[in-house]
């Protein structure tokens, strides 16, 4: 209650913001509903909160806090040095690229751990090979092939702690081959970018449309080896590569001898049909397949892969086990039993129902209340962009740091060469709990028709 207290009146929790239900805040918390219940009806009675039938529990509405700028503009009541200005923690997480961290599956993992523990082999204590543990690479084999498309012998996967590390890998790879230029797509992340231009390439980027990155484009990027796509669900524009310009990828591989590096951004994600195949089946001698459980398990497992060529398998293994920082091998047998316990399947098929229908709710909602806002992209992943009218991007952005909301402008995401793209944002409904959507959501509608 003094934690509700206190977010109230420091203005972590804005006026109007919509509180959780007791019975979801007490599941979050693992306490009694009647404690949750309790502490709700003594902050309604002293004014914190109000609480009507049919409208739930809010933050009152009520003037805001006195600021003491007499004080800070004089070097405070005893000459002292102006106190720096602290801005509160935001109420509300919008933030794309995570998924809820809360609905982790505690319990099946811990049964997957102990039985993995229990029939780990002596030398999963040791060293190990770079490759990583043959039982995983032989289940995700399988599930790679079920589920993705992917042609993945286990032979051919190389295990890695998430993406970020196997890109940096790849990068030293393509370095060592004499690759130049590695072509991006113009709108990611730049921490991908950095990790190629800190490993001596260029990064030479694609313009992208309704239909995905033109890979078409390739062709006349002379100097470039290889090129960086999400095929299955962009980041983060959220449009899928249209089949055409999958094939002119494939082609421009074998026409060159380019690779293409397939990041299979939340591809188990899809909800208005069945997910599409990677585009390494197309070709699995010019596409390198990545993958991780960042987005269908936790990002903290540090858990990912690479389904490589033959004739690259040798030069990552070399690469990677130079100064090897992969995942342990105990995480490693205990992935490899969820799978193949049908615990993983089972996780990916609820989150899929839950993100599903928090992005078919967001739709709702902002037609009703913010008809100028247009949602576009594929029904897919943890995210959805939010178009704007013409200029709206940076008053739409600080009408949510007013609600309280982290989020992310469509611009932060640009490539430093590419044109100046449309107003947008980039919204995570993946990140929030279940108890904490409902106010992320109304405290972004709330924001939405501030705009011009």
């Amino acid at each position: 209650m003094d934690a509700l207290r206190e977010a109230v009146r420091t203005g972590k929790l804005p006026p109007g913001t919509r509180l959780p239900s007791s019975r979801s805040l007490a599941a979050d918390l693992g306490i009694a509903r009647n404690t949750v219940a309790d502490a709700y009806a003594e902050l309604v009675a002293e004014g914190w909160l109000t609480a009507r039938q049919g409208s739930g529990t809010r933050v009152a509405q009520r003037a805001e806090p006195p600021r003491a700028e007499s004080t800070r503009a004089t070097g405070g009541a005893a000459g002292r040095a102006p106190l720096p200005t602290v801005r509160p923690r935001p109420a509300h997480n919008l933030m794309p690229g995570s998924p809820d961290l809360s609905a982790f599956p505690r319990a099946e993992w811990l049964k997957a751990s102990r039985r993995a523990l229990t029939a780990a082999p002596n030398d999963s204590f040791g060293y190990g090979d770079p490759r990583g543990r043959v039982e995983l690479r032989t289940e995700l084999a399988g599930y790679l092939a079920r589920a993705r498309g992917v042609y993945a012998d286990p032979e051919r996967i190389v295990i890695s702690a998430g993406f970020v590390h196997a890109l940096k890998l790849m990068g030293a790879v393509l370095r060592k081959r004499r690759v130049r230029e590695v072509a991006v797509e113009s709108y990611g992340l730049d921490v991908h970018r950095r990790l190629l231009t800190e490993a001596g390439l260029r990064i030479p980027h694609l313009p992208m449309d309704e239909s995905g990155a033109r890979t078409d484009d390739l062709g006349g990027m002379p100097g470039t080896g290889a090129v960086l796509l999400t095929p299955a669900h962009q980041f983060p524009t959220g449009v899928a590569l249209h089949p055409d310009r999958r094939a002119a990828a494939v082609d421009w591989a074998r026409r060159t001898g380019g690779l293409i590096l397939e990041d299979d951004y939340d591809g188990d994600f899809r909800y208005d049909r069945q997910p599409v195949g990677a585009l390494q089946g197309l070709d699995p001698e010019h596409v390198v397949h990545l993958g991780t459980t960042s987005k269908s398990l936790a990002p903290g497992l540090r858990l990912g892969w690479m389904v490589l060529p033959e004739n690259l398998v040798t030069e990552v293994v070399e690469t990677k086990g130079i100064s090897d920082c992969s995942s342990s091998a105990l995480e490693q047998l205990t992935l490899a039993e969820f799978i193949e316990s049908g615990a993983y399947d089972r996780h990916v098929r609820s989150m899929r129902l839950r993100y599903r229908r928090r992005r078919d709710q967001l739709v709702a909602d902002l037609a009703e209340r913010a008809p100028k806002v247009r949602v576009t992209g594929i029904a897919a992943g943890l995210h959805a962009v939010l178009e704007l009218p013409e200029g709206g991007e940076a008053s739409a952005l600080r009408a949510a740091a007013w609600q309280g909301l982290a989020l992310e402008g469509f611009s932060r995401f640009r490539h430093p060469d590419a044109a100046p793209g449309r107003d947008a944002l980039v919204i995570g409904y993946g990140a929030p709990t279940d108890s904490a959507w409902a106010g992320a959501l109304e405290a972004l509608c709330r924001a939405l028709p501030q705009m011009p």
